[in-house]
């Protein structure tokens, strides 16, 4: 490393190029523009020594000065380690579509812009760096790490359309990088890219970006904070996207993107905040788990062929405020909860997601929509409760109730269902004490009645008599032949008066335990009859379903029924 001109003589032929257009006042531009193209082998027209190059960006000496612009070089081969590990470079470095022997040091280094456009190069290892403008890597190929944990930069981190192999490595490390924007454009990277703790005051832009990991996550951007937007429309990521705990101040794209990662989490927005737009439309899919755990979203724009698998979708804990330019229908969208599959990560259940598309249909208007998800949540939690009873009796007890309320109330979310059910059992009670009057298996339920001597007598036909201890004599019965001690009864004048036997109102007071109309104190089955046991069973059986229908009714508008 020299400290003097002298030191690096003698000079190779683009070297002393470069001196001789200081020397000329030529400060805009060092080296031939002519020969700006990749050196294809290293010759003395091409070769520029590190160390001088060095030597001239920290200054020089008098008659060799780089211009204030700094020192633009393109299409030599740098020979050596460029080392500017902690200097201070009040100028920019352009060293544009040139190969290095080593991996450029710019570890700590204060300075101005970099251009790296267009090279090829081992690497670069810049941890630390302070940059006034960007540092810029357009169009590289770099065989190795790209390494600016813990830079700082005013400007850009510009990869657009570099090339990165990396194979089983990290590709880029910018950890902890506070920078403007981190732009990916058409890149195409093996290896991963570290953006853990990021701060960027524009955008993550990684349009088109083509990125393979193996055995590391693809894209780990975990904690990283944006004010604008993380863009990844077109991209191809194989492996995991990782952005756990991330802040996106505006929109996550991933429009047209294809993430795979089959069997493996491959996107991971674990407690992410998206303040705007998460977009997973077009032609994209993502074949890997979709772990949304505990992510804050503005609105979701999605379409059904980007969804995952089933099993591989996790929603727990996920907010978000509306569904836009998406499927809005509760049909579809149950189905999208249903790729969830809990126990395949030791939980029973997850209540939560169908809460929340609960609420954001309500928000949208559509309280049925809203109902209905909120029915296929109670049987499935109420499904997962069974599983986890103790025993069988109890399961069988569970199924039981919950197969109840299922049919009856939708499990206290349609509570007005119970009318109907009420409404299906009167007309079934009208039909059977219809049946019930015809073949004459219905009897008057008044004490003074069947007591009286035109009933007792009705049970006797003209030619049977009957000593009757009331009158103290012998009395013939008062049925005609074929007359039923009903119809007989009715023929008597004393009937006249008695109330009408009315089906209609006799199903509703039996059905209802706190009507009173009027028919139940009147009228009762007459088991006696044939087919009367019956219709005494059947009695019996509607008002024990008018209590349960009751009770039920009170239950499911109160909301006790309800799982909480």
């Amino acid at each position: 490393m020299g400290f003097c001109l002298a030191d690096f003589h003698p000079l190779l032929p683009s070297e002393q190029e470069i001196i001789a257009s200081l020397r000329s006042g030529d400060f805009d531009r060092l080296g031939n523009e002519a020969a700006g193209s990749l050196p294809e082998v290293k010759d003395a027209k091409r070769a520029v020594r590190a160390d001088l190059l060095r030597f001239l960006l920290l200054g020089g000496e008098a008659g060799a000065r780089p211009h204030e612009k700094g020192i633009r070089v393109q299409g030599a081969w740098v020979t050596g380690t460029l080392d500017l590990e902690g200097c201070r470079i009040p100028r920019d470095i352009g060293l544009k579509k040139c190969r290095f022997d080593a991996a450029p040091i710019l570890r700590s280094a204060i300075l101005d812009s970099v251009f790296l456009d267009g090279s090829i190069l081992p690497g670069l290892r810049a941890e630390r760096v302070e940059a006034r403008g960007t540092i810029s890597l357009r169009g590289a190929v770099i065989a190795g790490e790209v390494l600016v944990e813990g830079g700082r930069i005013g400007g850009n981190l510009d990869c657009n359309g570099i090339v990165i192999d990396a194979t089983g490595d990290h590709a880029i490390q910018a950890e902890d990088l506070d920078a403007s924007s981190v732009l990916l454009r058409g890149a195409v990277i093996t290896g991963s890219i570290r953006l853990s703790g990021a701060r960027l005051s524009g955008d993550l832009d990684a349009f088109n970006l083509r990125v393979t990991s193996d055995d590391k996550p693809a894209i780990d951007a975990g904690a990283v904070e944006t004010r604008g937007d993380v863009v990844l429309r077109a991209a191809r990521v194989e492996g995991t996207l990782r952005l756990v705990s991330a802040r996106i101040g505006s929109d996550l794209i991933l429009q047209n993107a294809l993430l795979s990662n089959p069997a493996k989490v491959a996107l991971e927005l674990n407690n992410t905040v998206v303040i705007g737009v998460f977009l997973l439309n077009g032609r994209a899919k993502v074949s890997g788990v979709l772990d949304l755990t505990g992510a804050t979203i503005g609105t979701i724009h999605d379409a059904i062929a980007a969804w995952p698998t089933a099993g591989d979708l996790l929603l727990n804990r996920c907010q978000y405020q509306a569904i836009v330019e998406g499927p809005v229908d509760a049909g579809t969208r149950i189905g999208w909860l249903a790729l969830q599959d809990p126990q395949r990560w030791g939980e029973d259940f997850w209540p939560q997601p169908y809460e929340q598309l609960a609420k954001v249909f309500r928000d949208l208007g559509h309280d049925e929509d809203a109902r209905r998800v909120l029915i296929a949540k109670e049987r499935l939690q109420r499904s997962a409760r069974r599983r986890r009873a103790p025993n069988r009796a109890l399961r069988f007890l569970l199924g039981v109730t919950d197969g109840v309320l299922a049919v009856t109330l939708l499990y206290g979310r349609q509570p007005l269902l119970v009318f109907a059910w009420l409404f299906f059992f009167w007309l079934m009670g009208v039909g059977a004490f219809q049946h019930a009057e015809r073949i004459r298996a219905i009897m008057p339920n008044s004490p003074v009645v069947l007591r009286s001597l035109e009933w007792t007598l009705c049970g006797l036909g003209h030619s049977e008599a009957r000593f009757l201890i009331t009158t103290r004599q012998e009395m013939n019965g008062l049925a005609a032949a074929g007359q039923t001690q009903l119809d007989c009864f009715k023929d008597q004048f004393e009937a006249s008066g008695y109330p009408a036997f009315n089906p209609w109102m006799f199903s509703l007071e039996t059905l209802f335990p706190v009507l009173e109309v009027g028919q139940k104190a009147y009228w009762r089955p007459d088991s006696s009859q044939r087919g009367g046991a019956v219709v005494m069973a059947f009695f019996y059986f509607q008002s024990l379903i008018g209590w349960a229908l009751s009770l039920l009714a009170v239950a499911g508008f109160s909301g006790l029924v309800k799982s909480r």
